[in-house]
């Protein structure tokens, strides 16, 4: 089979990985259980805010890995890169199930599954955008896409299985199905040829003047990087404020029942993976920076619409969480092919790396904000207002993107 046609599996391959590694979005359905079970060691009653910490460390933890882990990538191919992280993600699962203490847990799910999903998350990407430089956008969508309907497939089947036996029993038994998962489809993979070129396909000329990889170095003297880095941060600002607490203000806002606001966190997370995947076809027509300019705008009605909500206005709520969702996503499925646009394919497993710290940080200060307006004011609409400005700087930076890039491409 030619490589053109089996790059085909090697996408299904790294798609499977990410559908298990998007399993840190099933967070929710652990911890509530999990407090209650963790409740009887501590001595005192404990709450999902008390094992929050957990999850924010899982997310911040993944940019480290990723960037180590993309230098390997990058040098040596995708196989011993996502196998080595898989087998962290799936022994902190599995040591999950085996923990007394948050603390334990912090060490167990937040930083050694934290630090084996960031290593592989990172390496399924950059491998599949490679092999498909004709359809970047596309396939940035698509990878980053099964990573976040992760979030709508697995919960009812953690639950059920935490239903079934306990939530030990399911971190023991989610964790080991997916190291076996990750770590086979990894030894089947291989790095994509530096010369390869899809058949069929002449490049552009605009890739073809962008030959020039850059390395981390290289990239971090680049003005437009920080512009870029930024427009994510402000791209992702208002989706992880929302997807964080999702189910409160639905409960909190609208005056939703708890099985109704576990639908809109469904609804929340399916436009989120729809997003990822149009945004980045569409991406690949109009260019990266037309279709997150449009994703800004976009956000900003969502978030009006959510800021105008109130108790009852269930559809207006919807309205506004799925369109907050598609142009979050949009920005999830754009970036990993704007990257490559940017700084070449060769180093992109650790540019994409360092290029994913403005994720973290939105993952870090939009929760954040949420939580403080909602114990300050007591309600969320001042939390909307913010995000609102952040889309706005954020719509603001992609005009300098443009002029940035058309300066440094007069100069050459």
């Amino acid at each position: 089979m030619n490589l053109t046609r089996k790059r085909w599996f090697y996408l299904v391959l790294c798609c499977l990985i990410n559908l298990c590694l998007g399993s840190i979005y099933a967070w929710s359905v652990f911890a509530s259980p999990m407090a209650t079970y963790l409740s009887q060691f501590a001595g005192k009653t404990l709450t999902t805010g008390d094992l929050a910490i957990v999850y924010t460390i899982a997310n911040a933890v993944g940019p480290i890995t990723m960037i180590s882990g993309g230098f390997f990538n990058d040098k040596i191919g995708p196989k011993a890169v996502i196998f080595t992280g898989g087998l962290m993600f799936g022994l902190g699962l599995i040591a999950s199930g085996f923990v007394h203490s948050v603390n334990m847990l912090i060490l167990t799910y937040g930083i050694i599954s934290g630090l084996g999903l960031g290593m592989a998350y990172g390496s399924t990407i950059s491998t599949a955008v490679k092999y498909f430089q004709d359809k970047r956008g596309l396939i940035g969508g698509i990878t980053t896409g099964i990573y976040g309907l992760s979030s709508v497939i697995l919960p009812p089947i953690v639950t059920a299985i935490v239903a079934t036996t306990d939530v030990t029993m399911a971190f023991k038994i989610v964790g080991a199905v997916f190291l076996v998962i990750v770590c086979v489809s990894a030894l089947f993979l291989k790095p994509c040829p530096a010369d390869f070129v899809p058949e069929g396909w002449t490049p552009p000329v605009a890739v073809k003047s962008n030959g020039n990889d850059k390395n981390w170095k290289e990239v971090l003297q680049t003005p437009i990087f920080y512009i870029m880095i930024l427009t994510l941060t402000c791209g992702a600002f208002s989706g992880m404020m929302i997807i964080s607490q999702a189910s409160g203000v639905a409960i909190n806002m609208i005056g939703m029942t708890a099985a109704s606001a576990a639908i809109a966190v469904s609804v929340l997370a399916l436009f989120n993976a729809l997003g990822r995947i149009v945004a980045g076809f569409i991406s690949d027509k109009i260019g990266r920076i037309n279709t997150l300019t449009g994703a800004l705008v976009l956000s900003m009605a969502g978030l009006c619409a959510l800021y105008f909500c109130k108790v009852g206005a269930v559809a207006l709520f919807y309205c506004g969480i799925a369109v907050v969702g598609i142009c979050f996503g949009a920005f999830m499925g754009v970036f990993p092919g704007f990257t490559v646009d940017r700084f070449g394919a060769k180093n992109n497993s650790v540019n994409y790396g360092i290029m994913f710290i403005g994720f973290a940080l939105a993952g870090y200060f939009g929760p954040s904000v949420m939580r403080q307006v909602f114990a300050t004011d007591g309600a969320y609409q001042r939390a909307f207002l913010i995000a609102l400005a952040f889309d706005v700087v954020g719509i603001i930076l992609t005009f300098c993107y443009r002029v940035v890039l058309k300066k440094s491409e007069g100069e050459k």
